[in-house]
């Protein structure tokens, strides 16, 4: 396998990792995106293999058995979200450095398994009040599903010491150049 690093970007749902990570993808830093697995539903214009590769309950659990994930995690009752091992070699393959946007856990767990051949950054919204104003102004999820995103959020908060970088994303365009600093650096080392 090349030895490209691995950049892996989590966050509590709404805290905009996914902006940093695309705004990260059109900078020219040799970035391979590693498309995770899912069994939610797409939202909006999502589409197969490109945001996610959307997948039933079934199949996710059938790559399970077959070891095909590098990690994965049951999110929400019956929501399972993953990286499959494909992803980063068909990425290495290409001689890319890998870019992940991805749970919480599913991050801690990469970085201890590629150790100083990751950089794990942790993009954080600045309260928790803030972060449950933009899961409401982005109308893609039910008031139920924004209370569990919440005290997700909250629990998720307690794996920050895992991460080698927290971004505070309370203006966006302050943490997109922090963002940046810190990836340019890091693949330079």
């Amino acid at each position: 396998m090349s030895e490209g690093k691995l950049v892996i970007f989590s966050a509590p749902s709404g805290a905009g990792k996914t902006t940093i990570v695309s705004h990260l993808l059109t900078l020219g830093l040799n970035f391979g995106f590693s498309i995770s697995a899912t069994t939610r539903k797409p939202r909006g214009i999502e589409q197969n293999g490109k945001e996610y590769y959307f997948l039933s309950v079934e199949e996710f659990k059938s790559k399970i058995n077959r070891n095909e994930f590098l990690e994965w995690e049951e999110v929400y009752p019956g929501c399972f979200y993953g990286t499959l091992k494909s992803e980063v070699e068909r990425i290495s393959q290409d001689g890319q450095n890998i870019l992940f946007d991805i749970d919480v856990v599913g991050g801690s767990n990469i970085k201890k398994f590629y150790g100083e051949r990751a950089l794990a950054v942790f993009v954080q919204a600045p309260s928790i009040e803030e972060l449950k104003n933009r899961l409401e102004n982005r109308s893609t999820d039910s008031p139920q599903i924004i209370k569990e995103r919440i005290e997700k959020a909250e629990h998720e908060m307690g794996y920050i010491g895992l991460f080698d970088v927290v971004i505070v994303n309370d203006q966006l365009e302050d943490a997109l150049w922090e963002a940046e600093d810190k990836i340019r650096r890091f693949l330079v080392e």
